[in-house]
């Protein structure tokens, strides 16, 4: 038999002692809430990076790639993809999908309003399935008639809020170049991204209608927006397309298109690292603290064990036992109220943001389970070698002392 064990169960299990109740329990409330708020800190920092990654990269595209020149305005210049490099897309396997695009400048008047936008031009083959996710009214644009396909427009929710536009509604829209160009385009469908940057300065139409403004040949485009398999590699994958491009095309990642964006998610890689530090001290010193008052407690105790012969090292035993079973009495009950809080915010939203500020409407949540698993065994370790140290207390206890203690 564990004589170490058996006696640490006695002491956590079957004490009738009072004193210190109220500390052993402050101690598993603060390994509790220590883990809870560790858990829910890095799920709501994977879940706002993960949400706003999709955000952006779901309208503009992984990689960007457009024709390499001096121009610096929102149009980018034309140019024909040769078959190389549709090859090379087509040819590596981190590439979901790719899809031409364009873009011009222009403006829209309406109810007595004015607004500057940038017209985003897209093709039959776009990708809709993110557009369609963010639907707020109306439908996407129907290419099956080319020439009303032209006439077609699609608006973010801030665009339609600014104008007092809703769908179904028509507006002149001026195209800026040399001399404005006026289109009378029809809002079939609104949107809402729920980044300002994008909400705000794009819309959505016929790539042709571009083609046609500039005079440029059918199969003419302004760039082409590629989708990676892993957004982790994204480094890589977009220096490899890079590589494979003709030399007078370039490629530029989402991140270096938003640095603001991804240098803000970045930062919140550190301010999560300080408060898993700041939250595993207050669970390791309410730890400490709970064991130094047991072994003040049981002062008598452990002189009358050093009597009968037990070394300082398996009365050390006995506490430390003690310790890590009220340890693991703390991350029991921390687990239930993260994991529950998680999972209750995933099912209703309950716990809201001001989506003009940080993108979304709601605190995002998302939970793995080898993030779970190793703040659990972190703990366990942290709170196990730290608490050797208060333990070592037990070897300056004079046997003689101890039982004359009261």
């Amino acid at each position: 038999m564990n004589t170490e064990y058996f006696i640490a169960g006695r002491i956590a299990i079957k004490s009738e002692r009072t004193f210190s109740k109220l500390i052993v329990r402050i101690a598993i409330a603060g390994v509790m809430l220590s883990l809870a708020v560790m858990m829910l800190s890095v799920a709501i920092i994977k879940g706002f990076k993960t949400e706003i990654q999709e955000k952006v990269r779901g309208f503009i595209g992984d990689v960007r790639i457009f024709k390499y020149d001096l121009n610096n305005s929102f149009e980018l210049s034309p140019f024909t993809p040769d078959t190389g490099t549709i090859k090379s897309l087509k040819n590596n396997p981190e590439v979901v999908y790719y899809q031409p695009y364009a873009t011009k400048p222009a403006i829209i008047s309406a109810n007595d309003e004015v607004e500057g936008i940038n017209f985003k031009g897209i093709d039959a083959t776009f990708n809709w399935d993110y557009i369609k996710r963010h639907l707020v009214s109306g439908t996407v644009l129907n290419f099956a008639d080319s020439a009303k396909a032209m006439q077609q427009i699609m608006i973010s929710q801030y665009t339609a809020n600014r104008l007092k536009l809703k769908t179904g509604d028509d507006f002149i829209m001026h195209f800026v170049q040399g001399r404005p160009r006026p289109r009378k385009l029809k809002i079939v469908g609104i949107y809402s991204i729920g980044v300002e940057e994008i909400d705000k300065s794009f819309v959505v139409g016929d790539i042709n209608l571009i083609r046609r403004l500039n005079n440029w040949k059918p199969d003419q485009i302004g760039g082409i927006e590629v989708r990676v398999k892993d957004f982790s590699k994204l480094k890589e994958t977009s220096t490899t397309i890079y590589s494979s491009l003709e030399l007078r095309l370039k490629s530029e990642s989402v991140e270096e298109y938003f640095p603001a964006i991804f240098t803000w998610l970045s930062l919140l890689d550190v301010n999560t690292k300080v408060l898993l530090v700041l939250m595993m001290a207050v669970g390791v010193i309410n730890m400490i603290t709970a064991l130094l008052i047991m072994i003040l407690e049981r002062t008598n105790m452990i002189g009358m064990l050093k009597a009968f012969g037990m070394t300082d090292l398996s009365i050390m035993k006995i506490f430390l036992y003690n310790s890590i079973y009220l340890v693991g009495l703390g991350l029991l009950l921390g687990n239930l109220l993260g994991l529950g809080i998680a999972f209750l915010q995933t099912c209703t939203h309950i716990f809201k943001l001001d989506q003009t500020s940080y993108y979304l409407s709601y605190v995002p949540m998302e939970i793995h389970f080898t993030d779970v698993l190793l703040l659990n065994v972190s703990t366990v370790l942290i709170c196990f070698i730290v608490l050797i140290l208060p333990s070592l207390l037990i070897s300056k206890i004079s046997p003689l002392k101890a039982i004359r203690f009261k």
